[in-house]
């Protein structure tokens, strides 16, 4: 019983050798009638996209990366009039892509932009391929102001407008253009879906363009050039009772009011009362008098407590410096901007 099988195990064994070297010398038939092809002077076009496009398959297939890129780039060289060079190049630029080589592949993308026309091959536009896969790659703030726009001018109906206005206003950002940063902020606020849609990466980036537009748009009055000066402020219409005076401090956009577990860009956590509602002449409101320890150079923490609340009557008071580069008169000072409820965690 052991003897049959072991020849029936070796009959198999001696059987895939024999199919699998059946069908290796078959595809390398079929290859070489397809090189062969490649030096018909006669043939058309159209075929020839075909045939080089057939090997340039088997070669990817084999995983032969520096075969195809070789092949591909050799064709370029030599037949700089085929009109299909920026498909072959752009097949090579994915090959590099593959392998891990995506500086040099975004070389190869930038050559087909700068060197060819736009043309549509398989249903696909070159440049539009090429722009998608920039953006992937590129590191460079510069490069990718420039793809994101010629993606939103040249291609409006084949991408997301409300995302790329918010991609391309965060790279004015990393350049330091605050003035088109806005621009581009605002454009993206001005899209009918800019507050339901989802950007991968930026999970707030409605409530971050809205919180740079509306500060911009606002008078700012309520700023002061020291954190000293805004706590000594508040403190003292704390001590006599000015709910009005008190008001008159918290930011005019976005200032928030929540517990410490919330978070800011919730719907909810928006303050949508006066000091008055919670000031009167009953409670006695206290401060520490110095600001919380975990205050950084940034932003500062105040316990008070005593406030006419039947939620909770400890309030930690938030301050934190102005990051708005786009008015150096406002950047740098201070501002009452929100309230934590209860005991910091």
């Amino acid at each position: 019983m052991s003897f049959k099988i072991t020849n029936r195990v070796f009959f198999i064994f001696f059987l895939t050798i024999y199919l699998c070297s059946c069908a290796i010398e078959k595809e390398t038939n079929y290859q070489q009638e397809l090189y062969n092809l490649l030096e018909d002077k006669q043939i058309a076009e159209e075929s020839l996209f075909s045939v080089i496009n057939q090997i340039s398959n088997g070669m990817q297939n084999s995983k032969q990366a520096d075969d195809l890129i070789l092949f591909l780039t050799d064709h370029v060289n030599q037949n700089p009039e085929d009109k299909y060079n920026p498909y072959w190049l752009l097949r090579t630029a994915y090959t590099y892509q593959t392998t891990g080589a995506e500086p040099i592949a975004e070389l190869y993308f930038q050559r087909i932009l700068n060197t060819y026309d736009d043309f549509i091959v398989m249903d696909k536009s070159i440049h539009l391929l090429c722009l998608q896969n920039l953006i992937q790659i590129s590191t460079s703030p510069t490069a990718r102001i420039q793809y994101f726009t010629k993606l939103i001018n040249e291609y409006p109906d084949d991408v997301n407008k409300t995302e790329l206005y918010m991609r391309l206003g965060e790279e004015y950002k990393k350049t330091g253009d605050w003035n088109q940063m806005l621009r581009c902020y605002s454009d993206f606020l001005a899209r009918s879906d800019a507050a339901e849609i989802q950007i991968l990466g930026m999970p707030n980036a409605y409530s971050t363009a809205k919180n740079i537009v509306d500060f911009n748009n606002s008078s700012k009055d309520w700023t002061f050039e020291t954190l000293d000066d805004l706590v000594s402020a508040v403190k003292r219409a704390i001590s006599r009772y000015e709910p009005n005076t008190l008001e008159s401090y918290k930011s005019k956009v976005n200032f928030f009011s929540m517990s410490w577990r919330q978070d800011e860009s919730q719907e909810h956590s928006m303050a949508n009362f006066t000091m008055k509602d919670f000031m009167t002449g009953k409670n006695r409101i206290r401060y520490n008098e110095n600001l919380n320890e975990s205050s950084t150079p940034d932003e500062a923490f105040l316990r008070t407590w005593g406030w006419n609340s039947t939620y909770v009557n400890v309030w930690y008071l938030y301050f934190r410096k102005v990051n708005f580069p786009l008015d150096p008169e406002i950047h740098g000072r201070w501002e009452w901007a929100g309230i934590y409820y209860g005991e910091m965690l």
